[in-house]
Formats: C-alpha cells, structure tokens, sequence
C-alpha cells in the first residue's frame, strides 16, 4: 500500500489550530527566561503548546546552546556547530526554577555529539544543583543517546532524576529516513538502562510521518520490553517545507484510539492527542498535581 503525502497547501484541521500567544503570565515567564538568557524547546521547536504552558508557568529548559550537533528531519531545532558549554547555565536554571516557583522542573537539551560525555555531566550536574536546592521538587530530564556512550548515561542515572525520558519519536521504518545519526536500538538500550537503574523512564512517539497502525503498535511494544512504562503519542506537524512532509492528519478519535490501545498492552500512563509533546503538561502524569492524565486533543 502506497501512503501518499498530505499535499502543500491543504490547510491543518481544526482540532490542531491554537490561540496566539496572550496574558500576563506568559509575558512574565518570558521575560524571567530572557534575564536569565535561558533557551527552552518550547520556543527554539516552535512548540504549538507554549502559551499554555506558559501561561501555566511552566517551560521545558533547554541546555548545552540552541545548536544542535544532529540534524534530524523532524526538528525545528536549529543544527551546525555548538558554541562551547556555558558554565553558568546550571546556576541560571536553578534560578529560573526559584523565579517561576516550580514544583516540577523538566530539563532537556540539543544533542551535543562534539562532546565527549554528549553533555551527561551537565545533566547530573544541574539535577543534584536542584535536588541540593528544592527538597521535594520532582525533576523529569529528556536526554539524547550520548551517542551511546553508557558510561556517560551512568551519570545521569547516579544523579536521581525521578524520570528519564528518551523519545523514540518514531517507527522503526522510518528512524533511518529521519533521523540519520540516531539508532533505533539503540534509542531502547538508553531506556533499558535508565529503567534498569530504578529510574521511570518515559517516551515520546510522533504519528503521521508516514506509519501504520501495525508499526505504531510494533513501536509500542518495544519500548514495553525495554521497560518503558510512560509514553506520549502526538502529531507530527511539518516546521518548515524543508522539512519531513506530513502523511496523515490523526483524529482526536484516533488518539484515543491509540491511548486504549498502548494502556491495554501495558503502559501505565499514557498521554496521547493531536497536540501532545512528550514534556507536555508533565507535571500532572507525574504525580505532582494529578496522576494518570488522559490526553483528549492535548490537553
């Protein structure tokens, strides 16, 4: 069977459309990131979620620079060559946390293949910085591979974040296509590990790249024997025309499809809707304001 592309210029449906970003609180945490001169993937992915968060008070922390080493064809994260690690950023983040008065603190960061360790260092570095500084304070990190340097994962997971999170992003069938530096197996192995260390480990899978309902499923699975429990599914939507095309818009009735289909092959929570991002509303399926949150369009 033959997936053909969404053709250029048909006009996203509906239930994918967002207000523009507005209020008070929004232009506050901006303006405590912009002193801080703090990067989030909410704003350097386009992320179509930021004004609500924002307006939450929550931002998902980018660190290690906005330039990303890898260049996959998903990503609105800008790719080339780094600038060299800012040895203040951990200090700075920690700030931010106290600034916006988070009980929740979820950390990622462009892919750094130039450095040795792939960044780990900072990883655990800026997590015992804020287990040092907010008792209590639950902390999520989204890591990349490291480049499957297992020693490095080994510091993160020494550190104590209460979750890893490692996006799978997509099938298996299509890693190679879009994300060229990556591995598919290896992407499991960080998760394994992670859980293996007595850390929740969480992923994130994007769906209209050109999948079917059997690939997602095999996908599933996968990340299930390499003991992730948590998984977020969301849909793919083209940054640019330079970028992957989109091959199929998902209803919010086929996300709930797919969240009834990943909780009955085992997944404890499952967050799952048109506009869900894998650091989306984290705080509520962690167990810091809710447990178990179902995602309906992304909400």
């Amino acid at each position: 069977m033959v997936i053909e592309v969404v053709p250029k210029g048909v006009r996203k449906p509906s239930w994918l459309k967002v207000p523009l970003p507005s209020g008070y609180r929004y232009y506050e945490v901006r303006k405590i990131l912009r002193e801080r001169r703090l990067h989030t993937v909410c704003e350097e992915g386009n992320c179509p979620n930021r004004a609500e968060c924002f307006n939450r008070g929550t931002a998902t922390f980018l660190i290690m620079g906005r330039i990303c080493t890898r260049r996959c064809l998903y990503c609105n994260v800008h790719s080339g060559y780094p600038e060299e690690i800012d040895l203040g950023e951990v200090e700075r983040v920690v700030q931010a946390v106290r600034d916006l008065d988070l009980k929740y603190a979820v950390i990622t960061s462009v892919t750094r293949d130039d450095l040795t360790d792939g960044g780990a260092s900072l990883f655990a570095t800026l997590v015992k910085g804020l287990r040092q500084e907010f008792q209590g304070m639950g902390i999520e990190i989204l890591i990349p591979d490291f480049g499957g340097n297992l020693d490095a994962l080994e510091q993160v997971i020494e550190a104590r974040p209460d979750v890893i999170n490692h996006n799978i992003e997509c099938v298996s069938s299509l890693f190679q296509s879009l994300r060229p530096q990556g591995n598919y197996r290896r992407s499991l192995e960080v998760l394994k590990r992670a859980a293996e260390g007595g850390i929740r480990t969480k992923s994130g899978l994007m769906v209209g790249l050109g999948e079917n309902y059997i690939e997602i499923r095999n996908t599933l699975q996968d990340l299930l024997a390499a003991h992730c429990r948590w998984v977020t599914i969301g849909q793919y939507q083209q940054p640019t025309y330079k970028h992957w095309p989109v091959y199929k818009y998902y209803t919010p009735e086929e996300f709930v499809h797919l969240d009834k289909e990943a909780r009955a092959l085992g997944f404890e929570v499952v967050v799952s809707g048109p506009l869900v991002r894998s650091s989306y509303r984290a705080s509520l399926y962690c167990g810091q304001e809710g447990k178990n949150y179902r995602g309906g369009k992304g909400e």
